[in-house]
């Protein structure tokens, strides 16, 4: 199993969510995150000053999948939410051990 940990622009959450549907992935958690990356931010004039705004809005998400469904997602999503310019986002994927649904008990693949 795979935990992917998707950073993107808010704009894109809804594409994200379509593409993750696709992939028949179970379940999603979706957080409001702020941050930068190579960008640093951007420069912006406010009643003459010009200040530096370097923490931008993101939405993280995460999901844990089967391994075979990890790098369609992946696959799909550099594909159809990339638009080319600083700030896309990333992908972070980590191995998992383990899941148990506390509800049944069951675990493993069939957890999620």
């Amino acid at each position: 199993m795979k935990k992917l940990e998707i950073i993107i622009k808010p704009e894109k959450l809804e594409d994200l969510k379509t593409i993750l549907e696709g992939c028949r992935a179970n379940g999603i958690m979706i957080s409001n995150v702020m941050g930068y990356g190579n960008q640093k931010g951007y420069k912006q004039m406010y009643r003459g000053t010009e200040y530096t705004v370097n923490l931008l809005p993101k939405v993280k998400v995460e999901t844990v999948v089967a391994e075979e469904t990890s790098e369609a997602i992946i696959e799909k999503v550099v594909k159809e939410i990339t638009t080319g310019n600083y700030g896309d986002g990333k992908i972070f994927i980590y191995d998992v051990q383990d899941a148990v649904r506390i509800r049944t008990g069951e675990r493993g693949e069939q957890a999620l």
